[in-house]
């Protein structure tokens, strides 16, 4: 018997010396995103989860990576990405994977689904170049069908409030019935038990816009229920911030449910000292003990669509009602005034950014391509029409389309966000390439830099964050809030999405005038496991899954 136990053990013995890994990297300093400092080590990997830590491994693996004087970090996650259609067209969403994004994050009040004969005929004028057909019925379905057709990273969805309420009301501006409540309850209910992570809004869109209080509140409800979270572009980011972030406060509050603040900024120079107050107000909510959080880009302009600039309720009834009241001369000239003196009560993206000037356009059909690139200050020269005219015009042959880059932000306000404890980051962008179709349109630059530019800039070159905070932001942060309770963190059991790069050489190089390019400094990705950057260049491997709420 102690023969049989002793030739038992040593073949325990020998098996556990002869195990092969797929992955084991070797060397590298692991800041493993809980803020801690790094350590020198190695990470094994096996069926893309990670097996083994530890400051050396002597093991046989399928491949092995030197990450030698490089940071190992945890895979970067996108708490609001728009790459949600554009990956359908290519999944291997080069623009997003290549600044170190691991898991993007959709659903900023409008998503994938639930969708029905309305919400398709609304969402078909988003990405009209790749031909999506929105054939699928829930969001769920959605998420699924983009797993099969295959992704090089992960991704994961909130329920759009915007989505629900076009679903069951249209675009109409109106308070809804109890029955048409029952119905956007029903709807959020069936998404948050297949997963959803919450509830999103984006409130100063139309038909958003209409939604009140009231109706937010009862939709959280429903969210909160499994344990989902409601996140939100707040009702104003200008003039009515802090009146925007008291009603965030309100449905937090009362529907008992964590929140989270989109892309939180002052807006308009006007208004860049009401930062301070507005940190002051959601910290207090913090102290009441609300869960209260936010997310940020690193970069003093937004991005939106050019009807952005038209009050609310010029665009009751979608873009074809837009187009049909600009080109009538009384209801043109009543939008032009209101343009003009509008400061409360709805975002003035034209008076927030200062004029013309100050916006860049970013997206045109094909027959206006030639303006993409240039301000609306210089687009109304060309056409000797003033700025709101051009806009008007621009509208009408867009057909309520367009996209712009509206300049709003401080540097100052930039850093000080960014240092809040509770600040994660988001690109808030669609998904891109340097050549064909996905390289058409003229992005903002944090579709290519987002992250690249926090380590470089906000960190190495300017000390606003150290580097083991810098990734605690990017990856456990948003990764507890979000309730993906197998991210965000390199740990033994954890999922191996993982980003290797060197700390001195990790930059942007996107800009406004050139965005079509990759940053620089990044050497791998691993997503689940698998390499997806591997020395800089693309494997074409597409890893990448759908993400539920835990």
């Amino acid at each position: 018997m102690k023969k049989l136990t002793l030739l038992l053990g040593m073949l325990v013995l020998i098996s556990c010396q002869t195990t092969t890994y797929d992955l084991v990297i070797k060397n590298g300093l692991i800041i493993d995103g809980t803020g801690q400092e790094g350590k020198l080590g190695d990470i094994a990997i096996n069926d893309g989860i990670i097996v083994k830590i530890a400051k050396a491994l002597n093991v046989n693996a399928r491949m092995t990576i030197d990450a030698s004087q490089q940071i190992v970090s945890p895979g970067f996650i996108d708490v609001l990405s728009w790459a949600s259609g554009p990956v359908l067209y290519d999944g291997e969403v080069h623009s997003v994977v290549r600044q170190g994004i691991t898991t993007a994050v959709f659903g900023e009040g409008w998503s994938m689904g639930p969708v029905n004969d309305t919400v398709r005929k609304e969402m078909k004028s988003f990405w009209p170049e790749y031909e999506i057909q929105y054939n699928w019925n829930t969001l769920y379905d959605y998420l699924k069908y983009l797993e099969g057709k295959g992704s090089s990273v992960n991704f994961a969805s909130f329920v759009g409030a915007t989505t629900v309420r076009l679903y069951v009301i249209g675009l109409e501006d109106r308070k809804a019935t109890p029955e048409e409540m029952e119905q956007m309850k029903a709807l959020v209910r069936k998404e948050m038990q297949l997963g959803a992570l919450g509830l999103a809004s984006s409130l100063v869109y139309t038909p958003a816009f209409y939604a009140d209080t009231e109706e937010l509140i009862e939709l959280a409800k429903v969210a909160a229920e499994f344990g989902g979270i409601y996140i939100s572009h707040v009702r104003g980011e200008g003039t009515d911030l802090l009146p925007a972030l008291e009603e965030l406060i309100t449905i937090s509050r009362e529907a008992n449910i964590a929140a989270e603040v989109y892309h939180f900024k002052a807006a308009g120079n006007p208004n860049w000292d009401q930062l301070d107050p507005a940190i002051a107000l959601l910290e207090s909510a913090r102290k009441e003990g609300l869960k209260i959080t936010a997310d940020i880009y690193p970069y003093t302009a937004g991005a939106t669509g050019l009807s952005a600039m038209m009050p609310p309720w010029s665009k009751d009834g979608g873009h074809d009602a837009l187009v049909k009241r600009l080109m009538a001369s009384k209801i043109r000239a009543q939008i032009k005034k209101e343009i003009q003196n509008s400061t409360s009560g709805w975002e003035n993206f034209y008076l927030m950014a200062g004029g013309g000037e100050n916006i860049l356009v970013s997206y045109l059909s094909d027959t206006r391509k030639q303006y993409q690139g240039k301000t609306i200050a210089e687009i109304a020269g060309i056409f000797k029409k003033d700025e709101l005219e051009t806009v008007f015009d621009l509208l009408i042959a867009e057909k309520g389309g367009g996209g712009g880059i509206y300049f709003l932000m401080s540097e100052k306000n930039v850093a000080k966000k960014m240092k809040l404890p509770w600040v994660s980051f988001c690109t808030d962008e669609d998904a891109y390439k340097t050549s064909g179709l996905m390289s058409k349109r003229n992005p903002h630059p944090r579709a290519y830099g987002t992250f690249p530019r926090i380590l470089g800039k906000y960190v190495r070159e300017e000390n606003v964050l150290t580097l083991p905070e810098a990734i605690r932001k990017m990856t456990s942060l948003p990764a507890a809030n979000l309730g993906l309770k197998d991210r965000g963190l390199i740990r033994e059991g954890m999922a191996a999405d993982l980003v290797i790069f060197d700390a001195e050489k990790i930059i942007d190089k996107a800009d406004y005038a050139n965005p079509h390019q990759y940053p620089e400094g990044l050497t791998h990705v691993i997503v689940n496991g698998q390499p997806v950057i591997l020395k800089g260049e693309h494997t074409g491997s597409k890893p990448g899954r759908a993400l539920f709420r835990n």
